[in-house]
């Protein structure tokens, strides 16, 4: 034990190891592992940050599961009214994990102006829509308050208020036509007094939020008529089963659709990141296991003497063969402390300081989010140590192929 402790204190921590060919062998082997664990680091909170940026943002604007009419109808228009009069609404008590059950309604118009129009979706709300989001999104004056009398306050997108020029306060007209193209339309006369950004420029160009007494009074509903049910559950991640017991919770004259069904095309998208995220850190882990298997080979080939004399002395090849795993597992752990120095630095200043933007329009945010938990960041940091040990137990073995006489002749 005491040359093992000898040897190790020389591997470890003496001048002549410092000063040794293999240092810039050992330093590569060192920067590899950092430089690994701040790709996988980032790689991951982007791709969570990300899936979890763009499926909030189409939950504010659908809930989880909307429940509506069986019809033809796929359009994000409501033309056939629902009852409000459901054993499911306002609490969804036939459920467990439901937070929240919302009455909306959505009606096409045209947003006019003295010199310009823009098509739009006036989505009507009332009293019991959940503004929890749209807090979030709100960019510039107030969200509308519809639990008094019904009133013309409408919450706007920032993209269709810079397209059009609209400021808080301003008003304009919208005019909803009707079926029957003979007859006169509708026209209502709005009043902004908010202005929000989801950064989903897809959805923002699409709704205005409004009373739906207006699309009640529009329509000839009556006053506890609306278009669909918007559905919110306490854990996205239940969502398939939660859509199953929805639907089979509600009469069956509604159909019911999840967020993933309704939007499909998004979802299969963001789920792309999962493989992403698995291969760069697959190929991360591969390349800092190889980098360090040639660190310790070259450590190993530079103490052949040394292996070779401990041999003599009667070490068995077991306990050199930790020596250089522990010198190995060092070197990781510097490794990994240089890496989540860095890369937890570079999260928390994207995070804060937004460095990184993103075209809206291609990714539905506005920078790159990220998401920061010790949770993945400790089971990165495990896991990477105990497989490049796994690694290293292979070209450990070669110390078990050296002769003492012919170790101590090495030169």
């Amino acid at each position: 034990m005491n040359y093992e402790f000898f040897l190790a204190k020389r591997i470890i921590g003496s001048k002549a190891y410092k000063s040794s060919v293999s240092a810039p062998i050992i330093k590569i082997g060192i920067a590899a592992i950092a430089i690994g664990i701040v790709v996988m680091m980032v790689a991951i909170a982007t791709g969570i940050g990300l899936q979890q940026k763009i499926r909030d943002k189409v939950v504010a604007f659908n809930g989880h599961v909307t429940i509506t009419n069986y019809d033809s109808n796929n359009s994000q228009e409501s033309i056939f009214p629902i009852s409000k009069k459901q054993e499911f609404y306002p609490e969804f008590k036939g459920v467990s994990g439901v937070k929240h059950v919302q009455a909306v309604a959505s009606k096409f118009g045209v947003i006019r102006t003295e010199t310009d129009f823009e098509a739009a979706y006036l989505k009507g709300v009332g009293a019991d829509y959940d503004w929890e989001y749209f807090q979030e999104f709100l960019v510039e004056g107030k969200l509308p308050d519809y639990t008094k009398e019904r009133n013309e306050d409408v919450l706007i997108s920032q993209y269709l208020a810079n397209r059009l020029g609209f400021k808080i306060n301003d008003g304009f007209q919208m005019v909803f036509p009707k079926e029957d193209a003979e007859k006169l339309p509708n026209i209502i006369s709005y009043h902004i007094v908010g202005i929000y950004n989801s950064g989903f420029q897809e959805l923002d160009a699409q709704y205005l939020i409004g009373d739906i007494r207006h699309m009640q009074r529009i329509n000839k509903w009556d006053a506890d008529q609306i278009g669909n049910f918007e559905v919110f559950i306490d854990d996205y991640n239940e969502l398939p089963t939660k859509g199953i017991e929805i639907y089979r919770a509600t009469p069956s004259i509604l159909n019911t659709q999840t967020i993933t069904e309704k939007y499909a095309s998004v979802f299969e998208w963001i789920n792309i990141f999962d493989k992403n995220i698995y291969g760069i850190i697959g190929i991360m882990i591969l390349i800092a296991g190889i980098n360090m298997i040639t660190a310790l080979l070259v450590l190993i080939l530079e103490r052949t003497q040394m292996i070779g004399i401990l041999k003599a002395l009667g070490s068995n090849n077991w306990s050199i063969r930790k020596l250089f795993l522990y010198n190995a597992s060092y070197l990781i752990i510097l490794g990994l402390f240089w890496g989540n120095l860095i890369g937890l630095s570079l999260l928390f200043a994207q995070k804060y300081l937004k460095l990184f933007p993103l075209d809206p329009s291609v990714y539905y945010v506005t920078e790159a989010p990220v998401y920061i938990s010790f949770s993945y960041i400790i089971a990165l940091n495990v896991g990477t140590l105990l497989l490049c040990l796994l690694m290293l137990l292979v070209p450990s073995f070669i110390i078990t192929k050296i002769s003492p006489v012919k170790a101590m002749r090495f030169e």
